[in-house]
């Protein structure tokens, strides 16, 4: 019989947010798992999004903050499949930045943990860790009727919490389940399963120095940290990760798409809790705007999402299954996270094709193994090397190359590969940025500490009068003035520069006032909202206090707003034309043109291009009102906005329209500058549309003056090659299309000329055919003839025998050095004994290449022509000729 009561992991999840609501700390949702700080990869504590509190940059009126953050870790992905690890969880939290105590933070957790109405767990299964010397933890600890013989002291290792060598640190305190005798385990803190830690308490209240001491921060800071899935996993009386609601679902699912049983086998226990674990994160992942790639989040992404489908392929799943996870996923957590829900057709989209991509990959690794193996003498081991060479080009898993080997009788020297991948991580880790906290001694942090953020007043002003320089910075320092010459940046308390974001380059302009002129080259934002305005004084000198004159270059400006509204058309245009997994990937909005980078599976069709274009020029030619309008995220949302993947919003936003306000064309939430009616674009043309990667697309534009000069450049372009072609500019393409055909005629009669039975080459060949068992044939090296006018070539050795049996090994090398070889024999001759397959494998080395194919027909590529006589010999020593 339990002896405490069943909850869900969604009940977990709002009780515990209503608790610490209800103590006065403010609800926040959880961040994307792109973070904003630059230093981290993913989102992996539910600390990460308060950071700024904790360094004393931000600050809030509430006593503190809770949540419930998805958060990602993979540095221990090969554990993943066990009955602990997990790649993507969630993270419940409750955080003070000095507003509330080490006392209260640990007294509410016995609350929420202990209480009936929460979570009701019996004290006598509570088993607590603190730090070694944390005698005050200790003391609340019992004050809170926990018996000493429940408390365990651990040193640094475990219950010691620092940012990094030096900086925030304190110690904490983790909270155990004991989930009974029938779990391993001997004590809180190891490796058992018995005593499962799912709170950890930290306490920051020092801020070590490098002479390793520690005082007290300005304000204790906690920081505390709840998994849901360890606490549904209690709650719904299971022993792992694993058995809870979510996963447990999720592994029902593996078992219907497999027809496997989970717990039957260890293997097949693993490849259904990695699918479940893996699906989970990457559709979380994609949802979050992260897409398939070759580096960093990116390739976390793939690898993932690979693994599941190399586990799916070991459970024997036919066909595409990821997006049917991802259906799961949204329906059990749509909810919580309604992105999962928005971005549906986006993670269908990007999983499916994903997914049959790296089909093919594997398809291409197999083969790739398979080559290598049929080189290796019984028993001999495959090189290290080489299965790294699969994983690391052909994303093919280690597993699946260990697997292979051994059916066909060999092992992998992993000590090898272990090495090259250790090589590997550690050139990873030399160039990853892993100072969390460094940015904090940049000189834009420390201005912004005592700055107002800089008043941005440029959409309806070109140039504003009087605005104060309130800091100048040369070289990373900051300095009182700036003389001729001087390369430096301007913080001014207003501005009408518009400073570089969201894919809108930065305005250029000057500062003026009396005897001093600032060319402005760019506009950047920097830390704290403050902007800095780069130039080079020439004329004067440029004082902090100084009053100027901010101009910024209307003319430029102008042109950027109008490319700016065409990336808003071009967005609403995309999504009806290709679908609601349109997504802003990036962009570049500058005077001259516009680039629009967008998530979608497959190059657009000149039909589809033909619309979208058609269908911005409608807009454009339609003369509609740019509107923006300053409203509530809530209400922006309720009207339709489109928001930017990722992308982090305050509660009031302003939102940009194109259209009449019941049913405009667009409209987005967007900081930039626009048009004030699409009838300023004048014309919108595409100039090309091409791929970025695995699932996203760009598309770059030209309107206004860009487009003017784009169409006139076409225009004399078409003029010249038609004057080349003597006919008018309209029957360009009939003389194109009959110069094509006159080409094709030509090169057909130079390969028959070449090649055929008649041609000199092969006619030569022909005379030197020997006779061997049941068939003749032919071994020859021919001249500047390529792969495919080889296969020509045996086509005229084969017509020239007149229906006997023959045979052919021929070689050749054209101009640029590439080495051709083909065997070829009619089905007589292959069952008098030639096989085209064995002779090309046999040759192949002499020119540095490699082939096979079947008995009747067979080639190779190579880069040694200097091999081709020694390949000949070769064949006839083989062959007896």
């Amino acid at each position: 019989m339990a002896d405490y009561k069943t909850m869900t992991t969604a009940e977990i999840r709002e009780d515990f947010l209503s608790f610490f609501e209800s103590k006065g700390c403010k609800r926040y949702p959880s961040s994307s798992l792109v973070p904003s700080d630059p230093s981290l990869l993913l989102a992996n504590a539910g600390m990460n999004q308060f950071k700024e509190y904790y360094q004393g940059i931000k600050t809030m009126k509430e006593i503190g903050a809770t949540s419930c953050q998805k958060c990602l870790r993979t540095n221990d992905i090969d554990n993943i499949g066990d009955s602990r690890h997990l790649s993507f969880f969630e993270m419940l939290g409750n955080f003070s930045f000095g507003g509330y105590t080490k006392r209260d933070a640990c007294t509410w957790a016995m609350e929420f943990i202990s209480s009936p109405e929460h979570l009701g767990l019996p004290l006598d299964r509570l088993y607590f860790t603190v730090f070694t010397d944390d005698d005050e933890a200790i003391e609340i600890w019992k004050s809170l009727g926990i018996t000493e013989d429940h408390i365990t002291r651990l040193g640094e290792e475990d219950n010691f919490w620092a940012a990094g060598p030096t900086g925030p640190c304190g110690p904490c305190s983790e909270i155990y389940f004991d989930q009974g005798p029938e779990f391993e385990g001997e004590a809180p803190g190891d490796d058992g399963d018995r005593y499962l830690e799912f709170w950890n308490l930290v306490f920051t209240q020092f801020d070590r120095q490098e002479d390793g001491s520690l005082p007290e921060l300005p304000h204790r800071n906690i920081d505390t940290g709840m998994g849901l899935e360890r606490i549904a996993a209690i709650m719904q009386h299971e022993g792992t990760n694993y058995e809870g609601d979510i996963m447990r679902t999720l592994i029902s699912l593996g078992e219907k798409l497999s027809g496997k049983k989970y717990h039957s086998t260890d293997e097949i226990d693993r490849s259904l809790r990695i699918l479940a674990d893996h699906s989970r994160a990457v559709t979380f992942m994609i949802g979050d705007g992260i897409l398939p790639g070759n580096e960093g989040r990116s390739y976390i992404l793939r690898r993932l999402l690979r693994r599941a489908v190399y586990h799916g392929r070991l459970l024997g799943i036919q066909g595409t299954f990821m997006a049917e996870y991802a259906h799961e996923v949204a329906v059990l957590l749509g909810a919580e996270y309604p992105e999962l829900v928005e971005k549906s057709a986006l993670i269908d989209g990007i999983l499916t094709a994903e997914e049959e991509r790296f089909g093919a990959t594997l398809d291409a690794g197999e083969s790739k193994l398979t080559a290598e193996l049929e080189q290796l003498e019984d028993g001999a081991q495959l090189s290290g090397e080489v299965a790294f060479l699969l994983h690391d080009t052909y994303g093919f898993p280690i597993d699946l190359t260990r697997e292979i080997a051994a059916n066909a009788g060999h092992v992998v020297d992993m000590d090898a590969f272990d090495a090259a991948m250790t090589e590997q991580r550690e050139r990873a880790r030399k160039s990853a940025n892993r100072d969390a906290w460094g940015n904090a001694q940049s000189i834009w942090v420390a201005l912004s500490d005592r700055l107002d953020e800089t008043v941005f007043d440029g959409y309806d002003n070109n140039e504003l009068s009087g605005v104060r320089v309130v800091a100048l910075v040369q070289d990373g320092q900051e300095v009182e003035s700036a003389t001729v010459g001087s390369e430096v940046e301007v913080v001014l308390d207003r501005t009408p520069f518009y400073a570089e974001m969201g894919g809108q380059v930065g305005d250029t302009g000057r500062l003026s006032g009396p005897g001093l002129y600032v060319h402005v080259t760019d506009t950047k934002h920097r830390d704290g909202g403050l902007e800095s305005h780069i130039g080079v004084v020439e004329e004067g000198t440029l004082s902090i206090g100084d009053s100027v004159t901010a101009t910024i270059d209307a003319g430029r400006r102008e042109l950027i707003r109008r490319n700016h509204t065409a990336t808003h058309l071009l967005d609403a245009a995309l999504k009806k034309v290709l679908g609601d997994h349109v997504n802003q990937a990036g962009s570049l909005v500058a005077p001259d043109r516009m680039r629009f980078d967008f998530t979608h599976f497959e190059a657009l069709t000149k039909d589809e291009l033909d619309r979208i274009e058609g269908m911005v020029n409608a807009e454009i030619f339609a003369a509609k009102p740019i509107v923006t309008k300053i409203m509530s995220i809530e209400d922006a949302k309720a009207a339709g906005a489109v928001a930017l993947f990722g992308e982090k919003y305050g509660d009031v936003v302003r939102v940009v329209s194109a259209g009449t306000e019941d049913t405009p064309f667009s409209r987005e939430l967007c900081g930039g500058t626009h048009a004030r009616n699409t009838a300023d674009l004048g014309l919108f043309k595409i100039i090309s549309e091409s791929s970025v990667g695995s699932n996203s697309r760009r598309i770059e534009a030209v309107t206004s003056m860009g487009a003017i000069e784009y169409v006139d450049e076409r225009l004399a372009q078409l003029d010249e090659v038609a004057a080349a072609l003597k006919v008018r500019p309209s029957a360009v393409a009939d003389r194109v299309e009959q110069l094509q055909q006159d080409l094709r005629a030509a090169n057909h009669k130079l390969e028959a000329a070449l090649t055929g039975a008649g041609s000199n080459q092969v006619a030569e060949a022909l005379k030197s055919a020997v006779q061997l068992n049941g068939y003749s044939c032919v071994i020859a090296k021919l001249e500047g003839l390529s792969g495919k006018e080889l296969r020509s070539a045996w086509d005229g050795i084969r017509d020239a025998s007149d229906g006997q049996p023959v045979a052919c090994v021929i070689a050749s090398a054209t101009a640029d050095g590439k080495v051709s070889l083909l065997a070829g024999a009619t089905d007589s001759a292959v069952a008098a004994g030639f096989s085209a397959g064995d002779i090309v494998k046999e040759i192949a080395e002499f020119v540095g290449g490699r082939g096979g194919g079947k008995p009747a027909m067979a080639q190779a590529g190579g880069s040694n022509a200097a091999g081709i006589d020694a390949a000949l010999d070769a064949a006839r020593t083989k062959l007896g000729a």
